[in-house]
């Protein structure tokens, strides 16, 4: 059974769905957006709480949707198990992935060829060009987000201040609080090492903090960016005293220099760059993150 649905008022999207499919049970709903077949002009949209406008188009499948147009990844496949990323989206303008922690966004002057955006065009195929939208350090795992043209990634990158970016950070120690924001501005010295401080190459940079999780020795944070300077995460928590563990170049080494960096990059949504509808991508943290807490 699928639907098509002209919105005519704004509001959220399960709230419509529930006032205009009223045959329809709740949990069905919720099935169908968990499961991406809840597309909104087009692109696949999985959040209940998705704004609605006027004029929207909704369109309810069956099943999700099988072409690249939205269709999510719910779960790697061989090709990209094989190719050691989880592809999350694809779209005919976005393609999101999970980045595991270890491999290189994109290539630098020391690696050329085995990088996130290395793996994800020999996943598509050898023609594939793709701009990246937003970058996450080596040793950070989760949502990367990359354009299938550079006016598409101009178009999202444009909207920039809008998006939603979310992390969780694994700290040493059991905190009972923490600063809530941040609001310090960053600044790289010559020898690439970001820190804290007013001056002329200082950038504005502000991060909020809310406490998870505890467990006998460390804290699961839950962090937002309003901005996205190089490191910003590390560096503020560095700064309040409570390094990110396994990140020993800004104090979190914590002793166990086997560990992975407690960084995972968790949500992003964004203003779709075609559509203007707002769209999510989530990732959920590997074993080895969560091994961190115990």
């Amino acid at each position: 059974m699928s639907e098509r649905l002209a919105i005519l008022d704004p509001g959220a999207l399960l709230p419509t769905l529930q006032q205009r499919l009223q045959t329809w049970r709740t949990s069905t709903l919720r099935e169908r957006l968990r499961a991406g077949a809840v597309e909104v002009n087009g692109v696949s949209v999985q959040r209940a709480d998705h704004p609605l406008k006027p004029g929207d188009k909704v369109l309810i499948h069956d099943a999700p949707p099988p072409s690249a147009r939205g269709a999510r990844s719910r779960g790697p496949d061989t090709r990209s198990a094989a190719a050691g990323i989880v592809l999350l989206y694809r779209d005919d303008d976005l393609v999101a992935i999970d980045k595991p922690a270890g491999l290189l966004a994109v290539s630098t002057g020391r690696e050329t060829s085995d990088t996130a955006l290395a793996r994800v065009r020999a996943l598509l195929g050898p023609n594939e060009r793709l701009w990246p939208v937003n970058r996450l350090d080596r040793e950070t795992s989760g949502v990367m987000l990359f354009a299938r043209s550079h006016d598409q990634r101009e178009a999202t990158q444009a909207n920039w201040h809008l998006a939603n970016k979310r992390y969780y950070a694994i700290v040493e120690g059991q905190l009972r609080a923490i600063a809530p924001v941040v609001d310090q501005p960053l600044w790289e010295d010559q020898g690439l090492f970001v820190r804290v401080g007013a001056g002329k190459d200082a950038r504005p940079a502000r991060t909020e903090f809310a406490i998870a999780r505890t467990s006998q020795r460390r804290t699961l944070l839950d962090v937002a960016l309003d901005s996205g300077r190089k490191h910003q995460i590390r560096v503020h928590l560095a700064w309040l005293g409570h390094p990110v563990v396994g990140d020993a170049r800004y104090g979190g080494g914590g002793g166990h220099g086997s560990e992975r960096l407690g960084l995972h990059a968790r949500l992003l949504t964004v203003r779709h760059p075609r559509s203007g509808a707002e769209i999510t991508f989530e990732a959920e943290p590997p074993k080895a993150f969560w091994a961190l807490m115990t």
